[in-house]
């Protein structure tokens, strides 16, 4: 496994982490930080799309449940904001992987796939729209408490440095499956899935963690959605803006590459600004 592949990485992030250094406009921090948090989502729909082949429309129900679990977690059960953080990204991971097992071992692929991720983010949309514990059409708000051990910072800065490190484990994450086995398994079962299972590949063991680790990643971008703004309704955990952002993304960027989201994330929200 060589090293000089990550370390485009460093320096990108590197880069990155200087710019609260140079300007601490809330802005220009405001407007990196939900470029970042598009990035960690788009990061996660990658995985699978762009190097499993494995289209979502339906991404939403992992950054959802993400969000929505460490907004519970903290809001009803008391519980600190940093394990309610990581329960949140096992929660989602949870979730892909029975979304993933029901419909992989279905033999579910191309557009029905899509459909179908589609449909569980929809219904997960309108059983949170009237669930009391979410809310129902209130919503969730989590109390202000501007501290460290609340998950809460007082500055962009701190909330940008910790997206920032966020989307940086994700790309080490993605790198480290470029270069490994299972990397080199996935890229054949999104090229020749018949192909791929003839020469001894589990694809569906493969896709199931591609699934995972996809939904872990969008799970971690709603899990951050919370903490940064602190209110959450059906509409925005479970709606279909986070599903079709974190598609384009990758998309624009470069599908099935490792900065591809950031670039893609970069110029969504940079036209989002100008228009």
């Amino acid at each position: 496994m060589s090293r000089a592949g990550f370390l485009p990485i460093v320096a990108v992030v590197a880069a990155l982490a200087c710019i609260p250094l140079i300007t601490n406009s809330n802005v220009v921090l405001n407007f990196l930080v939900t470029a970042l948090l598009l990035t960690l989502a788009g990061q996660g729909w990658n995985v699978l799309g762009g190097y499993g082949g494995q289209y979502s429309f339906g991404h939403a129900a992992f950054f959802g449940t993400g969000a929505y679990v460490t907004a519970i977690l903290q809001v009803k059960y008391g519980l600190n904001a940093w394990p309610a953080f990581a329960i949140g990204i096992a929660a989602g991971a949870g979730v892909g992987a029975a979304i993933g097992a029901l419909t992989f071992r279905s033999g579910l692929r191309g557009s029905y796939f899509a459909l179908v991720t589609l449909a569980f983010a929809e219904v997960l949309r309108i059983i949170a729209s009237v669930a009391p514990i979410t809310g129902a059409g209130v919503g969730t708000l989590i109390k202000l408490d501007l501290s460290v051990r609340a998950l809460q910072f007082p500055s962009r800065s701190a909330f940008f440095w910790f997206i920032l490190a966020l989307v940086a484990v994700a790309l080490v994450i993605t790198r480290l499956i470029e270069q490994s086995r299972f990397g080199a398994w996935l890229v054949a079962v999104r090229e020749n899935e018949d192909a791929a299972c003839a020469l001894g590949v589990d694809a569906i063991r493969v896709k199931l963690g591609a699934m995972t680790i996809s939904a872990a990643m969008a799970a971690a971008a709603g899990c951050f959605y919370a903490q940064y703004f602190l209110f959450l309704d059906a509409g925005i955990a479970y709606g279909p803006w986070i599903s079709v952002e974190a598609l384009l993304a990758p998309i624009i960027g470069g599908v099935g590459t490792g900065f591809g989201p950031l670039f893609g994330a970069l110029l969504i929200k940079a036209l989002g600004e100008a228009a």
